[in-house]
């Protein structure tokens, strides 16, 4: 069902009750309702330079993938026509784009469903901060030099001593599923221990998948903050420990942003401009924030004004809109608003936002879709008869978004959309997806 978008006020609201009934946001966040926020204070510039995140780290984040293509090429053999290269193709949806009653601008496919290692946006951070930690113990111990100085070919990290090194430390997450496959798998190819702290939402598989790859699976009862918190704790007594921290992780965030430029280029190939006459809108599905925010950080630094990007969260877990449109950030949980976090998109089942996310993309995110567990379930259906793919749910989210707002900018809205806009949905999961678990998303 679309939903009008709600109109923006001049400044986001900063206090609220504890469920927001006075609000006209707030309210409908609590009643469940899908919405659509845009975001007043949106400024390409002024974001990039009040996000804290310096651009550096990006460009060592993709020197840093570049140096360990020949292993990645030689431990996943997916990626060997690559060259090692771990990335996705986009692809066009003509058909989902017609059934979708689409009648302007051109539809794009982000396809990180596929993308190699473990079929989820998570292998663009997971894998990218797993390398730096394994480098870095590499450079500590004597086994490589200090980059950029010139070294070995980093295929030497199948080495005995580098296995053995490897062997010798562990890297700790917490997470509802995707970020655990992605860290826990290229930790088992370095042969890092891992563990992964897992929600009550994780689904089964992939517990059984981590366990099967040798990594130690630690089930929780609780929800995926306190799945994190756990598994800070449980790192934080030994040295040889490295936590991945979802929340608060530069390292993550820059290996996320490294999409920006890679997206540039391929949109480049495929002769798609992106300027004030042709802006791009990309719909990113929006968990605890590390991994869209990050695709943000680095969107904005290729396209600034020209590229529009929208966040996507389940009506039962909106936790990053929450925490921006109040201004409260990780103070603000949407347990307040009474909201449980139970929903099919088991990746972005989080009550409260990253913090350090949010504070960093409150300045260039475009605006902020909700949508239901119908809808995602819809549009995975919706898909699969159109184009034949099948995503996760959450994945599904940024179709929904994508409809709804294409349809809402032919109206009269803050965000009137150009004929000669594209839209880009990030389908940020579910190329490992077994077939029992896809037949019931169909069904």
């Amino acid at each position: 069902m679309d939903t009008p978008e709600i109109e923006p006020t001049t400044e986001p609201p900063r206090q609220h009750g504890s469920r927001g009934a006075s609000d006209p946001v707030l309210s409908r966040l609590a009643r469940e309702e899908p919405l659509t926020w845009w975001n007043p204070a949106v400024d390409s510039a002024r974001g990039l330079a009040a996000s804290g995140v310096d651009p550096a780290l990006v460009d060592d984040a993709a020197a840093r993938l570049e140096r360990f293509r020949p292993w990645i090429a030689a431990t996943f053999p997916e990626t060997a026509p690559a060259r090692g290269l771990i990335e996705s193709p986009l692809d066009e949806a003509g058909e989902w784009q017609r059934v979708s009653g689409i009648r302007t601008g051109r539809v794009l496919l982000k396809r990180d469903d596929i993308l190699p290692v473990s079929g989820s946006i998570k292998a663009r951070g997971g894998v990218h901060e797993v390398l730096q930690y394994a480098e870095t113990l590499a450079v500590r111990h004597g086994l490589l030099p200090e980059p950029p100085r010139p070294g070995p070919d980093y295929t030497v990290f199948g080495a005995e001593p580098f296995r053995r090194l490897m062997r010798e430390h562990r890297v700790v997450v917490g997470s509802t599923g995707n970020l655990g496959l992605s860290i826990g798998i290229i930790a088992a190819a370095l042969e890092l221990r891992a563990t992964v702290h897992m929600s009550v939402h994780a689904q089964q598989w992939k517990k059984d998948l981590l366990r099967s790859r040798g990594v130690e699976v630690v089930e929780h009862s609780t929800d995926y903050t306190e799945a994190v918190a756990a598994g800070r704790v449980a790192a934080e007594a030994d040295e040889s420990v490295h936590f991945v921290d979802d929340e608060h992780s530069l390292s993550l965030f820059a290996g996320y942003a490294v999409a920006g430029a890679r997206v540039a280029r391929q949109l480049h190939d495929l002769g798609v401009a992106v300027d004030a006459e042709h802006p791009l809108y990309v719909y990113l599905p929006c968990g605890i924030g590390g991994a869209p925010g990050g695709v943000a950080y680095g969107l904005k630094r290729e396209f600034g004004d020209a590229v529009h990007c929208v966040f996507v969260e389940p009506t039962r877990a909106p936790c990053m809109l929450l925490g921006v449109y109040t201004g409260r950030h990780d103070g603000i949980s949407v347990a307040e608003l009474g909201l449980d976090t139970r929903t099919v998109a088991d990746g972005l089942a989080v009550g409260r936002a990253s913090g350090f996310v949010g504070r960093a993309v409150e300045g260039l995110l475009a605006g902020y879709v909700t949508c239901t567990d119908e809808a995602m379930l819809s549009q995975v259906r919706s898909l699969h008869g159109a184009e034949g793919m099948v995503v996760e749910p959450s994945a599904a989210a940024a179709l929904d978004a994508l409809r709804r707002v294409a349809h809402e900018g032919a109206g009269e809205n803050p965000m009137k959309i150009p004929d000669g806009a594209t839209h880009l949905a990030w389908l940020t999961g579910g190329g490992m997806l077994p077939d029992h678990v896809r037949a019931g998303y169909l069904a």
